[in-house]
């Protein structure tokens, strides 16, 4: 098995997580059983309680680990779903080597961090590789070289270089700043973010190099004899429209055959055609399509962050490119369109996505009514599909203070609430990886707007109406009011194989809305975009 570390220096956010899909994307177009992990500094068990405006959403896997939003790239990219072999965090791992010495499996050992925990974080990587029977295993390493936190991670990297050096090599991914004062692209927090990691006993085998603008021969040059790499070994990553160009860029300055001569494999096929099929449309899209996603976990600082929903955003994008049209996406704080709810009129799509609590919900309700009374395309996920159960009760049903149990635990008409065995948990202040997570099946309901869209796209038969979906969710429809909605002319057009969960509604004599109990976006990918985004996309087109 062969192994390819990627660690990030001078700046956060520098593109680890794109940079590793990409690697494993060309990898694997080339012949390869690639599979990807990411090591997460943070002492957090798992994302699933991080707060999304400070670290991005919360990416939920088919075996319902909660993990960080870079796996959604990666099962993006490569257009496979990843398990919980892929993810590990700092917290994880201490707490399993602390478990272990607590049942004496260290056998009275004293436990050192050098020694045990680069243990494990080692076990894990290899564990990533063996349990999806991998050729090549590629590790992104969390934070910025010569950050305290991410120190073990290196020293990992190390140890397997120095015990097996022709299976191990390191992409290290820097930054080359253009001041606008000075105009010219320095390279001196390159060369330096280099030197960090040979301080760590590492010395990277490939330098990509990020930047505004693609690298010159003199940058080159210079980072060439700063950092001991050949010239051939420096790749230019500049800043791209799309991210999904980023490993078709790579590839035309051979990172793959780079990668592979240093992990001395050879090239079995090459087989990009697909992705760069995907790629051309995304430049042919020339129409517009204007959505409007209505949150509230945008604002960070006076800095708008758009990774709280990145995988709806990237859905977006997929069911857009896969129609020929250009997605312009615009994100609205849910407290300011209560106070200037017309500002939707302008969109010819709205989505409200999943989130918690109660900050804004008014702002969200009055979006769904919008939607709904002026025959906006909408297309509620999660919260938004409570939400619109909410709004449905008090304004269709005539139920005055209806609502979710989560905002109102009091209110007199509780048609969403929480799942019994949810409500133990929440007493005993279980929060931790306790909602119901991951993929669960769901039953369609033929003759409705959502069976024709999966139907379209081959994903059920009329014998075989069932679809597997994402979840991450405490509260539920309540079905004592299930009547009353279906009386007024609320469509459950998806349900529990056993019927006792609600997972999709829509409404008939409208565009299109539609809200599910799972998360959609969580499946979407470029290269099989997600039939109800597909279904969303096509209906928004149609407004003028």
């Amino acid at each position: 098995m062969k192994y390819i570390f990627v660690s990030g220096g001078v700046i956060s956010g520098i593109g680890k997580g794109i940079a590793t899909s990409s690697i494993a994307l060309l990898l694997k177009s080339a012949g390869y059983k690639v599979t990807p992990i990411k090591m997460d500094p943070y002492l957090n068990v798992d994302a699933g309680t991080m707060n999304p405006i400070e670290h991005g959403e919360v990416f939920v896997l088919d075996d319902g680990t909660e993990t960080d939003q870079d796996l959604g790239h990666y099962e993006r990219f490569l257009n496979e779903s990843l398990d919980k072999n892929s993810i590990a965090t700092q917290g994880s791992i201490y707490l399993s080597v602390i478990s272990r010495e607590r049942n004496l499996e260290y056998d009275g050992e004293c436990v050192d961090v050098m020694t045990y925990v680069t243990e494990e974080i080692i076990k894990r990587i290899k564990e990533a590789g063996r349990s999806n029977s991998a050729d090549v295993v590629v590790i992104e390493i969390g934070g910025t070289t010569g950050e305290y936190q991410n120190i073990l991670f290196l020293e990992a990297n190390r140890l397997m270089k120095l015990k097996n050096p022709e299976d191990v090599i390191h992409a290290h991914i820097t930054y080359l700043p253009i001041p606008a004062s000075i105009g010219e692209m320095k390279s001196k927090p390159a060369q330096m973010s280099v030197r960090d990691l040979n301080a760590m006993g590492i010395q990277p085998d490939i330098l990509l190099a990020r930047s505004e603008r693609p690298l010159d021969q003199q940058r080159i040059k210079k980072l060439s004899i700063s950092t001991g790499l050949e010239p051939e070994d420096i790749i230019s990553a500049p800043d791209v429209d799309s991210i999904y160009k980023v490993p078709i860029g790579f590839e035309k300055q051979n990172l793959t055959e780079r990668l592979l001569n240093k992990l001395g494999l050879k090239r079995k096929q090459k087989d990009l055609k697909e992705w760069e099929e995907f790629a051309l449309k995304i430049d042919s899209a020339k129409e517009g399509v204007k959505i409007a996603i209505v949150g509230k976990y945008f604002s960070t600082g006076d800095f708008t962050l758009a990774d709280s929903y990145i995988s709806v955003i990237e859905a977006i994008k997929h069911a857009a490119w896969s129609q020929g049209l250009r997605p312009e996406i615009t994100w609205l704080d849910s407290g300011k369109v209560l106070d200037n709810v017309e500002v939707l009129r302008k969109f010819q799509g709205v989505i409200v996505p999943g989130g918690f609590g109660s900050r804004d919900i008014e702002g969200k309700i009055a979006t769904i009514k919008y939607a709904r009374e002026n025959n906006i395309p909408y297309f509620g996920l999660c919260y938004g599909m409570q939400l619109a159960v909410v709004e449905y009760a008090r304004d269709v049903l005539e139920l005055p203070g209806a609502h979710t149990t989560e905002i109102d635990p009091e209110t007199k008409y509780p048609v969403i609430h929480i799942m019994p065995e949810q409500e133990k948990r929440m007493l005993n202040r279980e929060y931790g990886a306790t909602m119901r997570l991951g993929a669960w099946d769901c039953k369609l309901k033929e003759g409705t707007l959502v069976y024709s869209l999966y139907k379209d796209l081959a994903l059920i038969t009329q014998h075989s109406p069932l679809i597997s979906e994402r979840h991450r969710h405490r509260f539920e429809f309540n079905n004592d009011f299930l009547g009353q909605f279906m009386k007024k002319g609320l469509v459950i057009s998806g349900t529990s194989p056993d019927g006792k969960l609600v997972e999709i509604i829509e409404l008939k004599d409208h565009p299109f809305f539609v809200g599910t109990q799972f998360h959609p976006e969580l499946k979407s990918r470029p290269l099989a975009p997600h039939p109800l985004f597909v279904g969303f996309i096509k209906a928004a087109s149609q407004i003028s």
